[in-house]
Parts: structure tokens; sequence; C-alpha cells
């Protein structure tokens, strides 16, 4: 896999994802790396098409394209103390994979976040999946068969200037 042609997708093909496919995303997902190996994180993952969209406008803005996706993941943690951090990993993990697979993805931040009322994304999260308050929300994933393409990143795109050795 070459790293460099993965990018965030945003348009997905009308086709289901296979259940072996979403298996093999799991799989990955329950192994990914975590703190003195706590593993803290859990994954919702999401194929109704009426929650995909109640998910989809949970938050004001940047969301609303993945109503039309087959497939959103829900990275939750509970309380550990690397728990945010790893349900962050599991999360890039989940997206490596499915590209890997041949998926488009795009990670919807929810943290801090509202909808056009002012509501709280992760209130409106919690109640459509039914998550306990003692849950912390990490954020959510689309996934699907891309129908778009873009460009692999080239050395123009990469900023090495962001790179310290030793010191600042």
């Amino acid at each position: 896999m070459d790293f460099l042609t993965r990018r965030s997708i945003r348009k997905y093909q009308d086709r289901e994802l296979e259940k072996e496919v979403i298996e093999e995303l799991m799989k990955t997902a329950v192994v990914s790396p975590s703190g003195k190996n706590g593993r803290p994180y859990e994954f919702i993952v999401v194929t109704d098409k009426e929650k995909i969209k109640k998910l989809a406008h949970s938050k004001e803005s940047g969301a609303q394209f993945a109503e039309n996706a087959p497939l959103m993941i829900l990275t939750v943690w509970h309380e550990y103390p690397t728990g945010e951090d790893d349900a962050c990993i599991a999360s890039t993990i989940i997206q490596l994979k499915a590209h890997e697979l041949g998926l488009g993805s795009c990670w919807l931040q929810t943290k801090g976040k509202f909808d056009a009322n002012g509501k709280p994304c992760h209130d409106n999260i919690r109640e459509i999946l039914e998550i306990p308050e003692d849950i912390y929300i990490s954020n959510l994933i689309s996934l699907g068969y891309p129908a778009e393409e873009r460009p692999a990143y080239t050395e123009k795109d990469m900023d090495m200037s962001k790179v310290h050795y030793n010191k600042w």
C-alpha cells in the first residue's frame, strides 16, 4: 500500500460493503495500538441508512456529504489514561486498512461540534446510537467504495519545515 495515495474520500458508490470487508476492518481496529495494551476503545458499526443520515446531520457543517455513505463507524472509549489518544489511533488504523481494502474513508470530527440549533453533536450521536453517558465519543468515519478519485500526494505537498531534529 502506498500511503501517499490515501486521501479523504467524500463521495461513495451506491454499493453496500460486504460483511467480510467490514469484519476485516474491525479485526484490525480491535488490535490497534493502545497505552499499556489497555484497548479502551469500542466501535459502533452503522449500516442503517436512516441512522447514517441522522449522524451526517448531527453537526452543523462538514458531515452532510456522508449521508449517502454505505457505512459509518463511530469510535468510542472508556475512561482510561490514554483512552482519547487510543481511540484516535484506532480510527486512523481503520482508515489505513480501508485504503488497503480499496475503500474510501473520511474522518468526521465531532469533538466540540454543535448542530444548527446549538445542541452538542455528541448529544445527538448519543441519542441516535443509544450510547450510555459513561462512554466517551471520539469521532465518526464514513466509508464506502470511492466514487471519486483524488491525486496522490507529491513532494510539493510535503512541508518538510514541519520536521525538527533534536530540538525545535
